[in-house]
């Protein structure tokens, strides 16, 4: 009889808002909270389709959801919900997102709004004032195989750039590891077209894009003060990334070869042993010896890495989905994190 009352409780389920729902990201986090076992999706927003039915907006998810897009007060979302996922774009974030936090709801940001650690570097990159400059450089940054412990007790989680994660998760063991210089970071991405968002703009039109790979905001992406500010953390030394975006005619993925010059000379399977070492208990980054592909984890929350020495340089290259592991399935997994769950729940 004991057991059988045990099996009639009904398992209390988090309960989820998605803010800004009607983009790629917004949509690939959908999908994987409504498979969530723990979680119960309980509103979507958008100001320019409220009433609408998000399986309209989002025709996959339809018989998945009966969501209609809400047009809601931040409070009163922040009141019906125990975590938010924002996707709002960024300087809209960082403008809603206070209220939101007043009401002591937890906040998974999409945007790139708290990722780095200081007013003053937002505003030369994004151009406008931060509404809210107190939290820049105290918000937990969102990439669990770094910065599990501070994510772990934080109310507000900055979701890293895709970008920067392909960058910064093979980067970061050889850092920390003290093996290579700081003064001379090249990094190439491939990214596919999802990346630059749902709304048209000429360089994403089908014509434009495809048949072409097409270097843009060359020395001036706003991942690069990202990247280099994360890297800053485990060195308290500025690196100096030179950062080539190029956007490349596929749906989704990303391929980054990351240059790098050790400070002595090692050896492929050097560098290897400091990757699977650094990552050995890490369910999502693999290790391989491979040259991977964007195929290798599309439609996953994995981050496949390898190395190559050409003459004095480290090769370091590394692939993942820019829509999983790059933006909503990192956003799972930090919402795992916050909420004590296995980290791989909804994930695999």
């Amino acid at each position: 009889m004991h057991n059988r009352g045990l099996l009639e409780i009904e398992p209390t389920m988090i309960k989820v808002a998605v803010l800004g729902a009607t983009g790629y990201t917004a949509l690939e986090a959908i999908k994987l909270l409504l498979r969530h076992p723990e979680v119960t999706l309980v509103a979507a927003t958008s100001r320019q389709k409220e009433n609408t039915p998000l399986s309209s907006v989002h025709p996959s998810l339809v018989g998945r959801t009966d969501l209609l897009l809400e047009n809601v007060a931040a409070e009163s979302l922040g009141e019906r919900a125990d975590c938010i996922f924002g996707c709002l774009p960024h300087c809209a974030s960082a403008e809603i997102l206070p209220r939101l936090l007043a009401t002591d709801t937890k906040v998974i940001d999409f945007s790139a709004d708290y990722r780095l650690d200081d007013a003053e570097t937002y505003q030369e990159w994004y151009d406008h004032d931060h509404p809210d400059k107190e939290r820049l450089g105290s918000t937990a940054y969102g990439i669990p195989e770094l910065f599990r412990d501070e994510i772990a007790k934080a109310q507000l989680v900055a979701n890293p750039g895709c970008y920067a994660s392909s960058a910064i998760l093979p980067i970061a063991p050889l850092i920390k590891a003290n093996c290579v210089e700081l003064d001379d970071i090249i990094v190439d991405s491939k990214s596919g077209v999802s990346g630059a968002g749902r709304n048209p703009k000429l360089m994403t039109h089908f014509p434009e894009c495809n048949e072409s790979i097409v270097p843009y905001n060359v020395g001036r992406h706003r991942h690069t003060p990202e990247i280099e500010q994360i890297i800053n953390r485990f060195t308290h030394s500025r690196p100096r990334v030179i950062f080539t975006p190029q956007l490349t005619p596929m749906d989704r993925g990303i391929l980054s070869t990351i240059y790098l010059h050790p400070k002595q000379a090692m050896s492929e399977a050097d560098v290897l042993s400091i990757l699977d070492t650094f990552y050995k208990e890490e369910p999502f980054i693999r290790i391989v010896d491979h040259l991977p592909g964007t195929k290798d984890t599309a439609g996953s929350n994995f981050c496949d890495i390898t190395v190559r020495v050409v003459g004095d340089r480290i090769l370091l290259i590394s692939c993942l989905d820019n829509l999983v592991k790059g933006a909503a399935g990192a956003a799972v997994q930090n919402f795992n994190v916050l909420f004590g769950l296995p980290e791989t729940m909804g994930l695999l």
